[in-house]
């Protein structure tokens, strides 16, 4: 079983930034692919940025420019710097770790408001 521990959301006004961070503890055999989604009220989730375990990165083209995934392999943990936010960032911003026996595992979310 892996624990996805995140942390870092909050409030900001438009323009401003914010770090998220989400560290993976537990029993697991390899942390793979990491990455953030966000959800909207009434939408799916949605592919904010994913990063292989050799740091190969993907981005929603919504925030490409803006946000920047990296990690830590020998912390198991994924960190989302976000910058240049706009309202439509505001969203509950998932953690996701795909281990390489287990599969999926999913952070229990951190809300993410931008306004003024």
């Amino acid at each position: 079983q892996v624990q996805l521990v995140e942390s870092g959301g909050g409030s900001v006004h438009p323009g401003g930034s914010l770090r998220l961070s989400c560290a993976a503890s537990g029993r697991f055999f390899e942390i793979n692919a990491m990455g953030w989604f966000r959800l909207y009220p009434g939408k799916q989730r949605e592919m904010v940025a994913t990063i292989g375990r050799t740091g190969s990165t993907n981005y929603a083209d919504s925030v490409k420019g803006r946000f920047t995934i990296s990690r830590d392999n020998a912390k198991n943990t994924v960190y989302l710097q976000m910058n240049s936010l706009k309202p439509e960032d505001t969203a509950v911003y998932y953690c996701k770790a795909v281990d390489v026996i287990e599969g999926d595992y999913w952070g229990r979310g951190t809300q993410v408001t931008v306004s003024s």
